[in-house]
């Protein structure tokens, strides 16, 4: 499969806007968040409609996007089947997965999972009542999926990972972070951007910047406050970002533009080198895409 040909006005479900961005994406550029929510598979709970696979390649022509890491999102609890499936579709050279699983999992589900293009697990626990997962699930869950070469990846709120550190340290695993840390309601001077600084500087974890409407209050189109979150981490460790739209935005009501979304990264990382780090070669080593087509 060829990357998408930049500048398709087509409407895009679940994003708002028809322009492509400004902003030219570098060939073989990862898009390292999104979900898919397919009617064939039966979510637990409610999903956003038109989310498949098929309307995701439109945002992939409009943005100029080829690669992507898909994530399974928390209707589906522990069944990955979805994420999967996309994969198969999207090709294997092209999609790797995030799937959700418990302890219960069996080694033989993990090397499945593998197989089918999975390299990592996430953990979704900042509302305890809807969580599918738990936080004292992290670490013997990480132990398992160590000789795996996966991560873990997670959604957490600034004051769990304050808590937690102590377990994130000790993680055998690499840790990525969803969404900056979700730093940006609350800047940059926090206990919580100490740990993450910690672990990228000790080469142990990642960080997603995504999710800019997590992180603001100020909103679009500059999303300005998440603007030094972005940055901070941009300056301090651009060799461990990667970028990720989360289409199709399931946490916002209004959805975004997903045009204005890719623009910000010329804000964030104003080197073009940065930024090809941040979109190819990064997400080439986290997730093994080829190095090259």
């Amino acid at each position: 499969m060829t990357a998408f040909t930049r500048g398709s006005k087509q409407t895009v479900p679940n994003s708002f806007g028809i322009d492509p961005p400004r902003l030219a994406a570098p060939a073989n550029a990862a898009d390292c968040h999104i979900h898919i929510y397919d009617p064939r598979f039966q979510p637990a709970v409610a999903k956003p409609a038109s989310s498949t696979v098929a309307d995701y390649r439109l945002l992939q022509k409009r943005i100029g996007l080829t690669r992507v890491v898909i994530v399974t999102p928390r209707n589906y609890v522990t069944d990955n089947s979805v994420t999967l499936n996309a994969i198969e579709q999207l090709g294997p050279d092209k999609a790797r997965g995030v799937a959700v699983v418990r302890p219960t999992v069996t080694d033989a589900e993990l090397q499945s999972l593998n197989s089918g293009g999975i390299r990592g697990i996430r953990f979704t626990v900042g509302q305890p009542k809807t969580a599918v997962v738990t936080i004292d699930m992290i670490e013997p869950l990480a132990k398992r999926i160590a000789d795996l070469g996966w991560h873990v990846q997670l959604n957490m709120e600034s004051d769990q990972i304050v808590e937690h550190a102590p377990m994130l340290r000790r993680l055998p695993t690499q840790i990525v972070f969803d969404h900056m840390g979700k730093l940006g309601l609350s800047g940059l001077g926090q206990p919580a951007c100490d740990v993450i600084r910690g672990l990228l500087d000790q080469g142990r974890a990642w960080v997603k910047i995504s999710g800019a409407y997590m992180n603001t209050r100020v909103g679009p189109p500059t999303y300005a406050d998440a603007t030094p979150v972005a940055q901070a981490f941009v300056n301090a460790a651009p060799e461990r970002l990667v970028w990720g739209s989360d289409w199709p935005h399931p946490t916002p009501t209004d959805k975004p533009d997903d045009a204005v979304l890719f623009d910000l990264l010329a804000v964030w990382a104003p080197s073009e080198k940065t930024r090809h780090r941040i979109l190819v070669s990064n997400p080439a080593a986290l997730y093994g895409f080829p190095k090259s087509d």
